[in-house]
């Protein structure tokens, strides 16, 4: 079968587990990894992946099936980031749900979802690998379904939150706050994209944290 995978932001770090999945998934299918909406060839599967074109009706009526990633237990968490914006709560779990992709923003049909454990202490690396993992067992579970005839199960529509798109100033941090306090938003900054960053004597500051190797 054709599937296609759209991630248009080719620095995203999710990209290499993309590129590792498409491989393995071309032993059985055709699977390509795309870029841009114009690249999009028609098919039985696309999957959207940390997508930030408009993917319209027009376009997804080219394929059978399309599918997001989504990193919350919708209908809790629609939106942007949810996964950041959770940690930075104080989240240990985080849900990530594969599902169907509609006009209004993170509302179709559930097919699966993963419970991702996060450990206090992981870093944004570490974060990113618990995630996106989730996300390509999820892409191979919903192609499965797909074979099978499975059906997405409605989303309940009732309780529904929305997280905003994050910005560069998210990644602002308070110099008189305490490291303690600071540490969830640190962990989660993007050290390359987005990198934590403070002002403090009419100069601006970037800081990243990484975990120290053992001596042994």
């Amino acid at each position: 079968m054709i599937i296609d995978v759209l991630c248009p932001n080719q620095e995203h770090p999710v990209n290499a587990w993309l590129e590792n999945w498409v491989t393995i998934q071309n032993n059985e299918n055709d699977v390509a990894l795309l870029s841009d909406i114009s690249q999009l060839r028609g098919g039985k599967i696309l999957f959207l992946v940390s997508c930030n074109q408009v993917v319209g009706s027009k376009i997804r009526s080219k394929y059978e099936h399309v599918m997001v990633l989504h990193a919350s237990a919708l209908p809790i968490g629609r939106g942007w980031s949810p996964h950041i914006w959770a940690i930075i709560d104080g989240a240990a779990k985080i849900t990530v749900t594969l599902l169907v992709a509609e006009d209004k923003v993170d509302t179709g049909a559930i097919w699966a979802h993963r419970l991702v454990n996060i450990s206090q202490s992981a870093l944004y690396d570490e974060i990113n690998s618990a995630i996106f993992s989730a996300e390509t067992e999820l892409m191979t579970e919903g192609v499965g379904m797909v074979i099978a005839g499975k059906i997405p199960v409605p989303q309940e529509d009732t309780e529904a939150t929305y997280y905003r798109q994050r910005t560069p100033a998210d990644s602002m941090l308070d110099p008189e706050k305490s490291l303690i306090s600071l540490f969830n938003q640190m962990r989660v900054a993007d050290p390359d994209r987005y990198p934590a960053y403070f002002q403090l004597h009419g100069e601006t500051y970037t800081i990243s944290i990484k975990k120290k190797k053992s001596d042994a």
